[in-house]
């Protein structure tokens, strides 16, 4: 009896045991998820197992080639180079915390495009300190990796580059509104920099509104917008002062008397400002911006208030039927070009129209380089052919005249220019 009573107790004991150990392995939180890597158009990435921890691998390369067509006197050097070469590092520390760093190795030397950290609070608001773009313009906040031309419009020649500084922005009402402020530094006209040169600091700021985005899928009024953007900051010396190029064969045409003494120099408050319209839909795409900056400018005794003036007017079309996009994917062939498998990828055809002029004072007061141009004008043709989304061939033709192709010291010029780009 004693016997029973003590098997009996064993096996209580024993069903109590387990019981209290499958409440307790129950209890346990389930092991983590195991990292992931992931390969695709997007880079190469680690993931950790929710999403939380994540390091992107990417690059842009895009190898040119450069030549000037009936150059009999031989103005121009024609040339290969290599534009960009950005192997880049993006990532996520934690739901609330991404960086970016994007450096550029072509020409030989190291150039830190961007190297920021954004603190997410939510969809609308973000805070990104360091340095990166500055938050001005429209085709300047296009992604390099889907540059609609090899290089972009004159507008973007009045508009600031990268900059260090504090920015916040962040998306509205789904995307309806977005907005973009920071203080930065402050640089010169189509400029980058990376040390400060006076006390002021330029307050730059970026408003977009697309009435349509909520609208459904696939409905014609979704893909415009509209975009204001201005700036205003205190810009002094001889560096706040900008160079202009032509666009395909980065010929200078305009630049301020900084040989000799005395040299110009900017001197007060420079104010910039550019609205800016686009539209895309299905195999189109196509956008009108205008940029206008005023700078004073002192030269000895002579001191004026310079304005320049930019705008161009661009469109596109995919031939082969697939969307037309601003976003930094660019365009996705539907299938991919496979010569074996009768794959051709997909084309697109582009034209613009731009022109850049400077304000008459900069002449009349000696504060221009002798030999400088008063205007420039350019149209340009384009046809990217998509092999797959990550390998794009590029083929431009520029013509550019200057001081409306009247006698003067530069003679139009026309260049011929092809790059290929491998971007992921």
């Amino acid at each position: 009896m004693s016997c029973g009573r003590g098997f009996a107790a064993i096996v209580m004991l024993a069903v109590s045991v387990v019981g209290v150990s499958a409440q307790d392995v129950s209890s346990q939180a389930s092991p983590p998820a195991p990292p992931r890597v992931v390969v695709g158009e997007e880079g190469i990435a680690l993931e950790s197992g929710n999403g939380n921890y994540r390091l992107q691998l990417g690059l842009l390369l895009h190898a040119d080639g450069r030549f000037a067509l009936a150059d009999e006197s031989e103005q121009y050097v024609d040339s290969f180079v290599l534009r960009r070469f950005r192997p880049y590092l993006r990532g996520r520390l934690g739901r609330h915390f991404e960086f970016f760093v994007n450096p550029d190795f072509a020409g030989g030397t190291l150039t830190v495009q961007d190297a920021y950290v954004d603190t997410i609070f939510a969809p609308a608001f973000r805070i990104r300190a360091g340095k990166g773009k500055t938050p001005f313009g429209f085709e300047r906040l296009h992604p390099a990796a889907n540059m609609l031309f090899m290089e972009r419009a004159f507008p973007t020649a009045l508009a600031p580059n990268r900059d260090i500084g504090v920015q916040v922005l962040g998306d509205l009402s789904g995307g309806v509104v977005s907005y973009l402020a920071g203080v930065m530094n402050g640089v010169a006209d189509g400029a980058s920099a990376d040390v400060e040169t006076n006390d002021g600091k330029d307050l730059s700021g970026r408003l977009v509104l697309r009435p349509f985005n909520r609208a459904k899928s696939g409905a014609a009024a979704r893909g415009l917008g509209f975009g204001i953007a201005a700036s205003r900051g205190d810009a002094r010396g001889i560096l706040a002062l900008p160079v202009l190029r032509t666009q395909t064969l980065q010929q200078t045409y305009f630049s301020y008397a900084i040989a000799g003494t005395p040299s110009s120099v900017a001197d007060g408050v420079r104010i910039r400002y550019s609205p800016s319209i686009w539209y895309f839909h299905r195999a189109f795409g196509g956008w009108a911006e205008y940029v206008h900056t005023r700078t004073p400018v002192r030269r000895g005794d002579t001191r004026a208030e310079i304005d320049h003036d930019a705008w161009q007017v661009t469109g596109s079309w995919v031939l082969t039927g697939e969307h037309a996009t601003d976003s930094s994917g660019g365009v996705r062939p539907r299938r991919n070009f496979d010569f074996g498998a009768g794959g051709w990828g997909a084309f697109q055809v582009a034209l613009r129209y731009h022109q850049l002029q400077i304000d008459d004072l900069a002449f009349t007061l000696d504060l221009a380089a002798q030999g400088a141009s008063r205007k420039a004008q350019a149209i340009t043709a384009g046809l990217r052919w998509y092999l797959t989304g990550n390998l794009w061939y590029t083929l431009n033709f520029e013509r550019t005249v200057f001081d409306d192709n009247a006698s003067g010291p530069r003679r139009a010029e026309n260049g011929l220019a092809f790059r290929t780009q491998v971007s992921f």
